[in-house]
């Protein structure tokens, strides 16, 4: 059985009299990959930037290995990472530097930080760029180094926003195989996304978010037997066409 790693329960968020989340509540597994899928104002961004400490919930909590992540926010943090769906690598630094200034931020020591560019920058195929600026890369070569920082502390959970958004097809192949390394290195992921492709190559389980609520949650590849469709862009279209209980 797997051990869960998050656990969300009874997440609500309210701006207003906007009920963005109306009690959310799944697990994500040691080493899983999900998918959080659903239309524009569905909830994704909200609920990341809560699961990511950006945006407190109204109720509801967020257990971290069983314990509320609120019990020690900057603890918690220290275990997760998290990749922009715009890169926002600073511009007046190397690549080299932006490495390190967050590796200081998580505090690590100075030869950790060193190793751990070395092996980043070899893995993500990324050492001829360390010693220049952001402005001489490609947007995927960006996202390669966003990446990078987002896991240079070693986190044991990292949120992807939108990853491969507006990249050309080639590049989001080689995003795809990034993130099933990480996967394989035993890292949870939680994986926004509008390509519902992405969703069904890399996810263990998708969860499909509509107006603040879950809607499914399971493997897709039990969804595409349940709804009996050949792949998860039509399931999710019928889904969204059916009514709601």
């Amino acid at each position: 059985m797997s051990t869960p790693l998050l656990e969300l329960r009874s997440i609500k968020k309210v701006f207003g009299a906007k009920k963005a989340l109306q009690g959310i509540s799944f697990n994500i597994n040691e080493g899983e990959i999900i998918g959080l899928l659903g239309v524009n104002g569905a909830g994704k961004t909200t609920l990341s930037s809560i699961i990511g400490t950006l945006n407190p919930p109204t109720s509801g909590d967020v257990l971290f290995r069983g314990t509320s992540i609120y019990r020690d926010v900057p603890g918690y943090r220290r275990f997760i990472g998290f990749c922009p769906q715009k890169p926002n690598l600073n511009e007046h630094l190397t690549l080299r530097q932006n490495l390190e200034f967050a590796g200081r931020y998580y505090g690590m020591s100075e030869t950790d930080i060193q190793a751990r560019i070395k092996e980043l920058s070899a893995s993500l195929e990324l050492t001829e760029y360390l010693e220049q600026q952001p402005s001489v890369l490609s947007g995927g070569y960006k996202q390669r180094f966003s990446i990078a920082r987002s896991i240079m502390h070693k986190p044991q959970f990292v949120i992807f926003d939108e990853p491969t958004v507006a990249l050309d097809p080639h590049i989001r192949h080689q995003i795809w195989k990034i993130i099933k390394g990480l996967k394989a290195e035993g890292i949870s992921i939680l994986l926004t996304t509008h390509y519902l492709d992405e969703a069904e190559i890399l996810s263990d389980r998708v969860v499909v978010l509509d107006k603040g609520l879950v809607r499914v949650i399971d493997t897709p590849q039990n969804l595409m037997a349940d709804f009996k469709q050949k792949n998860l862009e039509d399931v999710f279209l019928q889904l969204m066409q059916e009514p709601k209980e």
